[in-house]
């Protein structure tokens, strides 16, 4: 008797989110649910061929190349210590307002994200750099774990950006694009989060102090040790979009250039070089992992035809096309509280970007919205991953404290988003500007 695709569909899922809460990691979860479904519908013959061909042909596909080269990239300029010197010029220049030291954490996040692409590593960096010359200052320890959490999530994104990576290679979207779309709407970030910062500053001085005056001499003595960041930025980017290098090969470049100016300034030994290589490799064997598994759950459900039912009911409800789109939004934050980013865009982009395209939305928007949506997942409770890697650096401060931290920063991301909803020129003045 064949089994129901629908049961199996709805069996699957719940395999999934079942090995999730165990703890088994995401990419595991989604792949052994995957494959055990498939196996159900088509044998197992099939099943166990399909495990053996997906992941072999996942690590040799040369689109997914730029995912590690990026990953380097930010790797070595952390090591060459550009994320500190992004926070020293924020502390010159702002560390003398209450709450100061809170807006050049989030420039220096916003300047680190330029050249790093990914939110956890910006968080786990800054935590390292600002978390403790914040709680030297006097600043309240769960204020300051929110301000350092927030600024991470600027990490996906001001470009280059893993997420619009992924997101690209996808949905067959323009990356360059994506990357354009970007900049205003993390810009835009920054700007929100200094004025939040603000806020709480004038309704709780006392857990935002002042820090001291510099002299106009530091300040400006202060830019000019940034000059290897924009100049990393400006290459990467400036390559990108002068034609000079496609989007994979400004990724191997920007990785070669980020070495180039440790090795110039004498930032990276051998030593240090082989230990980003290896960073590099671990977190990019772990996104790998993460894209296996969507890629075996994705055939699993090709095969029960889930896809195509749920693309069908969503464009037919009488809700309209934004209320389809609020909808969606509904469940990425529902699903931000138990999955990763890279998980969420990887299970859901091939179920609701058909639905996107045929509501009529432009593909390069969505793609601003959607990292967006899960920005917040980066912070909100119960699984906020950069609360999570704030709290494995910094033991004294509890989760609790944390989220507490980044409440008003989800007020603001919750604003963005609206705005960027509202306003779609927000994000796509500069693509069609730069063509």
């Amino acid at each position: 008797m064949p089994l129901d695709r629908d049961l199996v569909a709805l069996l699957g899922f719940a395999l999934m989110f079942a090995l999730m809460l165990a703890r088994v990691p995401i990419g595991v979860a989604m792949g052994a649910a995957g494959v055990i479904g498939y196996g159900l519908l088509a044998g197992w013959g099939p099943a166990l061929a399909l495990l053996g061909k997906v992941p072999l042909s996942t690590v040799t596909d040369y689109k997914l190349a730029v995912i590690p080269m990026f990953v380097l990239m930010g790797s070595f300029a952390a090591a060459a210590g550009m994320s500190r010197e992004l926070f020293r010029a924020g502390e010159a220049w702002f560390g003398h307002w209450h709450g100061g030291l809170a807006v050049g954490t989030i420039a220096a996040c916003g300047g680190f994200a330029a050249i790093n692409g990914s939110s956890v590593a910006t968080a786990a960096t800054m935590s390292k750099i600002a978390l403790p010359e914040m709680r030297r200052a006097g600043y309240a320890p769960g204020l300051a774990a929110g301000v350092v959490a927030a600024g991470g999530t600027l990490g996906i994104m001001i470009p280059p950006s893993v997420i619009f990576v992924l997101y690209g290679i996808m949905t067959e979207t323009d990356i360059s694009r994506l990357f354009a779309a970007g900049i205003v709407p993390g810009l835009l970030g920054v700007v929100m989060y200094a004025a939040t910062i603000y806020i709480v500053a004038r309704l709780r001085p006392q857990a935002l102090p002042r820090g001291r005056v510099h002299a106009w001499y530091e300040r400006w003595a202060s830019l000019r040790n940034i000059w290897d960041t924009v100049l990393l930025f400006v290459f990467v980017l400036g390559g990108i979009y002068s034609g000079w290098f496609l989007v994979d090969e400004a990724a191997a470049m920007g990785a070669f250039g980020a070495l180039a100016l440790g090795v110039a300034r004498r930032r990276l030994d051998a030593r240090t070089i082989l230990a980003c290589l290896v960073d590099a490799l671990r977190v990019s064997a772990a996104i790998m992992v993460i894209v296996i598994g969507a890629y075996l759950f994705g055939y699993f459900l090709t095969i029960t035809q889930a896809t195509q039912k749920i693309v069908s009911f969503l464009v037919e409800l009488p809700i309209g096309a934004y209320g389809v789109l609020a909808l969606i939004l509904l469940g990425y934050f529902i699903l931000g509280a138990v999955m990763d980013e890279l998980a969420m865009i990887l299970l859901t982009v091939p179920i609701v970007f058909p639905v996107i395209v045929q509501l009529g939305f432009d593909p390069v928007w969505f793609g601003v919205i959607i990292v967006m949506a899960v920005t917040l997942g980066l912070i909100c409770p119960p699984v906020g991953m950069n609360v999570f890697v704030i709290n494995s650096i910094a033991r004294d401060i509890s989760l609790v404290r944390i989220y507490r931290g980044t409440a008003p920063f989800i007020v603001a991301d919750l604003l963005r988003l609206a705005l960027l909803a509202a306003f779609p020129a927000l994000s796509l003045a500069l693509p069609r500007l730069l063509g």
